[in-house]
């Protein structure tokens, strides 16, 4: 824990120096246990991995439209419900609505709820905070094993 905070500290006073760059972001070691941390979000937010990644993309656009939604949809699989579900379930909300004259369409945003979940995924990815498997433990499902062992493991390996 202590050897990743000396490694953000360097890179903060790098960054007062020059731009981030690609070998300072390897130094941090983000990507190393992506894919478990990613299965970990969707499996205690009952979320698909497209479903998360899309609100990653859409959460670094901050405000956008449901054709923007739709634009980001392309590089995923083909799920005609994503939206109303995202909706429903409280990870989009409506930012303006339209009124028919001036505003032409609704103004959407990702709520809460799914800034808190990536600021969290961040924070696990820089060693700040370890992923919890209370969740997880529950199931006797044998995926849900295997990610509780492999969460285990990450969690160690900072």
């Amino acid at each position: 824990m202590e050897v990743m905070s000396i490694n953000i500290h360097k890179l903060k006073i790098k960054n007062n120096l020059r731009r981030l760059q690609s070998s300072d972001l390897k130094e941090l070691n983000l990507l190393k246990h992506y894919r478990i941390i990613r299965k970990w979000a969707c499996k205690t937010n009952e979320l698909t991995d497209a479903d998360l990644e899309l609100l990653i993309y859409l959460d670094a656009i901050d405000m956008f439209t449901k054709d923007d939604f739709i634009k980001g949809t392309y590089s995923f699989s083909w799920d005609n419900r994503r939206w109303n579900r995202l909706l429903k379930q409280g990870w989009i909300v409506v930012w303006r609505k339209r009124n028919r004259t001036t505003q032409k369409y609704h103004i959407y945003k990702v709520s809460y709820k799914c800034k808190q979940l990536i600021s969290r995924m961040y924070r696990i990815m820089l060693g700040e905070e370890d992923m919890p498997t209370t969740k997880l433990e529950k199931s006797n499902r044998y995926s849900y094993k295997v990610i509780t062992k492999a969460i285990d493991y990450a969690n160690k390996d900072k």
